[in-house]
């Protein structure tokens, strides 16, 4: 009972740690003067994807690796098939920009090497240092893109613009920036500990612990994000939000936490659940790339594939 308890806590500590700390970045980015273009397209894109990386650097640490390539690989696919779900079925994703046709090829590149990586079983500190690179080297390119391109320039200022409560003074903003972090260490602490008793509790693998409740839980973000973003009928920002953090999730979180401690693949997430990732993505890619979008009854469509992906989980589950 006490490991559900720290599990919910960790979970609710973790979503408001994840915003404090995205508000103060983006607070602090616009006082020190750095365009709403760069923020969008590399503060938010980190601090959306801060949950993850806090969840699975301590899950790395404490040897469970199944729940922390879990986290990613089950992060993923919620923002795919849920996250995006919800927000066509809230309004129509519509995306008619080249910026976002960029993204949904580096989100399809990015999947496709965490397929190969899993193929050869683990994740190593030189895997983790080509990721990072990578990711480095896209982000640069798209600052290029933005510099010429005035509707991909606007894309990732409309991502900046959607954080309205985001700190303006300096004391405030160093006030949000450090009881964020402190709740994103606090948060994900209680997540992983409350995960691992339940798995050694009840017989539930850690890997499905990480690609559902903990995978959820630090998509929070991404799904408040592309909500309201939806809501609002910002349709290129929403689609823009889950395909760059699917980006972050794979080369940042794995990469980084690989340079830190090595991480090798669960039989079944090698099997099962990597391929559901790369399945998951192809679809996103087309859609973006031959329908310019996603209309509601496509959303139900992925809503619907993500209830079977969680139902399919029951029997590795024990249920």
């Amino acid at each position: 009972m006490l490991d559900i308890v720290y599990l919910v806590a960790g979970l609710a500590i973790l979503f408001v740690g994840g915003e404090l700390t995205l508000r103060g970045a983006v607070g602090l980015a616009r006082f020190l003067g750095v365009s709403a273009a760069i923020i969008g397209l590399t503060v938010v894109g980190f601090g959306t994807s801060a949950p993850e990386l806090v969840v699975t650097v301590q899950a790395a640490l404490a040897n469970k690796n199944g729940l922390a390539i879990g986290n990613v690989v089950g992060s993923n696919i919620s923002n795919l098939l849920l996250i995006l779900g919800v927000g066509a079925v809230i309004a129509p994703l519509t995306c008619g920009i080249d910026a976002a046709k960029r993204d949904a090829g580096m989100m399809v590149a990015a999947a496709i090497v965490l397929v190969l990586l899993s193929v050869y079983g683990e994740i190593t500190w030189y895997h983790g240092i080509f990721m990072v690179g990578a990711l480095v080297v896209y982000l640069v390119l798209t600052y290029l893109q933005d510099k010429r391109d005035r509707a991909s320039r606007n894309l990732h200022e409309q991502e900046a613009e959607e954080l309205e409560n985001a700190p303006t003074k300096l004391p405030v903003i160093l006030v949000f920036t450090l009881l964020g972090l402190a709740g994103l260490v606090l948060g994900a602490d209680l997540m992983v500990t409350g995960a691992i008793g339940i798995a050694q509790d009840f017989g539930v693998p850690e890997t499905v612990i990480g690609l559902t409740v903990v995978a959820l839980g630090t998509s929070l973000p991404e799904l408040a994000a592309t909500a309201v973003a939806a809501m609002r009928n910002h349709t290129d920002v929403a689609i823009a939000n889950v395909m760059g953090s699917c980006v972050f999730n794979i080369l940042s979180i794995l990469g980084i936490t690989s340079i830190i401690s090595l991480l090798t693949f669960e039989p079944d997430i090698q099997a099962i659940d990597i391929w559901v990732m790369l399945a998951a993505t192809l679809v996103i890619a087309s859609l973006m790339l031959f329908r310019a979008g996603i209309s509601r009854i496509s959303g139900a469509v992925l809503l619907v594939g993500y209830v079977a992906y969680i139902v399919s989980l029951a029997p590795r589950a024990g249920i």
